[in-house]
């Protein structure tokens, strides 16, 4: 079997070992919460026999594995169950809720990314200069401020004070595409703000590593132009280390956004999830839970296989 192969077959099972690891510690963890959710659903007047006929029907009086399992068997054929607070379907209405989410993220995702590489090759250009230690000082202040208290700095100047987009990032179906980027804003900019620092200095952590070698040192007599062998010389041998900081930050931005959701009241996956927690609604936490765990793992799954395919010993071994 070729290495690549091998090692691609064990991240992708370390991965999907990881996500049933995770699936069990979300069920727990909703299990052992606080309350009844029999009597949070009925209200404090219900009655013994209704407690016990609603725990009865939602199978509250099954032992925990057999609801686990039946849960997983649900949850791996599609049926993430019904919500209890409405009653409705809950993957028809995190479907909407996941769309959203993933707009915000990829319009972060979209702006960061180029913005922090470029960043980061500017800093290494002018390693130990004034150019790299502003960005330094800018990026690591913002990744410093806490998400809510940057989320409320950014709309209290760009939506109170200068007006120029609103404090609220409402979308709904059919809106016009430039309404929605105006409406996310300022949750996007935070966003940005918020993961730009750990890529910008990834990236130029990992080209100056790769600086030191060798073959830089025969492009630097060959005489070629300083950003040139970066660009070309550099940056490529360090992309292992990039790609996997990149993945961990579009991870966040699809899984850590439920404090920027909230602030700007955004309807999103954070936002889903936070109603519904406290409403004490646990099929609804519990299928956030793994969604949220799904999509983490499959990102950082997705940068170890970039990795593999990315070392050129293993795609020409010896």
């Amino acid at each position: 079997m070729h290495p690549i192969v091998k090692f691609v077959a064990q991240r992708i099972l370390l991965g999907l070992v990881l996500l049933f690891a995770a699936s069990i510690m979300i069920f727990a963890g909703t299990q052992i919460l606080p309350g009844d959710v029999a009597q949070s659903i009925l209200g404090q007047s219900a009655t013994e026999q209704a407690l016990a006929n609603l725990r009865a029907e939602l199978g509250l009086n099954d032992p925990l594995v057999t609801r686990y399992l039946d849960w997983l068997t649900a949850a791996l054929q599609g049926d993430l169950g019904t919500a209890l607070t409405n009653g409705q379907d809950i993957a028809t209405s995190m479907g909407q809720r996941l769309g959203n989410t993933l707009f915000l993220a990829g319009w972060a995702a979209l702006i960061s990314i180029p913005l922090a590489i470029t960043l980061g090759l500017i800093a290494v250009r002018y390693a130990g200069k004034w150019p790299d230690k502003l960005i330094s000082a800018v990026t690591l202040t913002t990744v410093s401020i806490p998400e809510f208290l940057l989320g409320y700095i950014v709309m209290f100047y760009f939506a109170v004070q200068w007006r120029l987009f609103p404090s609220v990032s409402t979308v709904y179906d059919g809106m016009p595409l430039l309404d929605k980027l105006n409406a996310i804003a300022l949750p996007v900019m935070v966003l940005v703000m918020v993961v730009l620092g750990h890529m910008m200095r990834m990236t130029r952590a990992a080209i100056l590593n790769v600086m030191q070698s060798a073959y830089i040192e025969t492009a630097e007599l060959k005489g070629l132009r300083p950003f040139t062998i970066i660009r070309k010389h550099a940056f490529p041998n360090a992309i292992a280390p990039i790609v996997n900081v990149v993945m961990l930050n579009m991870a966040y931005l699809v899984v850590g956004v439920v404090v920027v959701e909230v602030v700007f009241v955004y309807p999103g996956m954070g936002q889903y999830l936070v109603d519904h927690v406290a409403k004490r609604d646990v099929p609804v936490v519990q299928a956030c839970g793994l969604v949220f765990a799904a999509v983490y793992i499959g990102l950082n799954m997705l940068a170890d296989v970039i990795a593999i395919l990315a070392n050129p010993r293993l795609r020409h071994p010896k």
